[in-house]
């Protein structure tokens, strides 16, 4: 892999690295257990330049290209990706449009208390009956002089019950289709906004709500870029975002293929350790063979969006491959551990339930395979 790295990319992944196992790791059974995240990460690494590290310096982002983002989640999830997931809605969705398309004064307000961890966001696309299909949402936004009235419901958004903003994806004009589509940032503390806490399998420590608006009213200074019509920025949060994803199913694959191995050493049965066993072996092998080919592929698509092509399909066969393999290699690091991959006290299972959120997040294989054949012209 270090023919994609520079040094500075090197220094830059080992002092991740050190701080995810010193800062991080510590702290995630507990978020685990309790489904709660440690808030005060958020500043934290805020102070270090680990938020929001994709943006200008002017706005104090650490302003690093895509494959350093990829390395750092690849870090965060290899410790946890409940934390790696609250990091990506905050420091990615949330606030990739504001910088994008934002006015000025946008940016001064929501983005660089972003990049200091001061205020927390969220992104509020999916609804109940608008998951795979974006172009379906229901959330309207009606303008009222200087003032948009929303109303309808987003699900599953990672972050909505701590949230001190909402990146906010709506229509305007729904005569218009898809194009009407907006996005919104809005005060999570604005009258007529109720934030419901789901409990769920996976990625535990990432706090995931509901969010209801029931006639809320919105600045009309809040529309992003003060702009109607805004479907090709949601688009492109999605887009880039993937492969930002795909360095997190790495990150996840490489945990649990550590764990495998390490097991694989200390575990003995019938006199002699399983990993001398050809099936376990051949199952490890595999392993290292699938992890190696997806980090491959994520860098590459990594490099070449910093290179100036932002490929959709790149993102989609990163976001693709690194999720499955994930998912394949913890499903096969439980089967290794026998019963005691069900146990808590080993975090393999863990490692599974994780994975398998994200052959279904932020757009599902299924997806992703329809991105791919039209990128190829079926």
């Amino acid at each position: 892999m270090d023919m994609f790295l520079t040094e500075e990319h090197k220094i830059f992944r080992d002092q991740i690295r050190r701080f995810c196992e010193f800062e991080i790791a510590p702290l995630v059974e507990e978020a685990e257990e309790k489904e709660t995240f440690p808030l005060h990460l958020f500043p934290e690494m805020g102070k270090l330049g680990y938020l929001a590290i994709r943006y200008p310096e002017k706005y104090g982002s650490a302003d690093v290209d895509k494959l350093a983002d990829v390395l750092l989640r690849e870090q965060m999830s290899r410790v946890c990706q409940g934390i790696a997931s609250s990091w990506s809605a905050h420091s990615h969705l949330a606030t990739f449009p504001i910088c994008h398309s934002g006015t000025e004064e946008q940016k001064r307000t929501y983005l660089v208390p972003a990049i200091k961890g001061e205020r927390i966001g969220c992104f509020a696309l999916t609804e109940p009956d608008a998951g795979s299909d974006t172009k379906s949402i229901k959330t309207f936004a009606r303008k009222e002089g200087n003032t948009y009235i929303f109303n309808g419901s987003k699900t599953f958004i990672s972050n909505a019950p701590f949230a001190d903003f909402i990146t906010t994806v709506a229509y305007t004009d729904k005569s218009q289709g898809y194009p009407g589509i907006s996005i919104f940032i809005i005060d999570a503390n604005t009258p007529g906004i109720t934030i419901t806490k789901l409990k769920k399998e996976g990625i535990r420590s990432s706090e995931t709500g509901e969010i209801a608006f029931e006639d809320c009213p919105v600045p009309a200074e809040n529309l992003i870029g003060l702009q109607e019509g805004n479907f090709r920025l949601v688009m492109e949060t999605l887009s880039e975002g993937r492969i930002g994803v795909a360095g997190n199913m790495i990150g996840v694959a490489q945990a649990a293929f550590e764990a495998a191995v390490r097991y694989a050493k200390e575990r003995v049965q019938f006199g002699k350790s399983i990993g001398k066993f050809q099936s376990i072996s051949h199952k490890i092998a595999d392993m290292a063979v699938r992890i190696q080919a997806a980090r491959l592929m994520v860098y590459a698509a990594a490099k070449n969006l910093d290179m100036g092509h932002n490929s959709i399909f790149d993102a989609s066969a990163a976001k693709l491959l690194a999720s499955e393999v994930a998912a394949h290699i913890a499903r096969d690091t439980v089967q290794i551990y026998g019963g005691y991959g069900f146990m808590r006290e080993y975090p393999v299972f863990r490692y599974l339930r994780d994975a398998l959120v994200y052959t279904v997040g932020e757009g599902t294989s299924e997806i992703q395979r329809n991105i791919i054949a039209k990128e190829l012209g079926l």
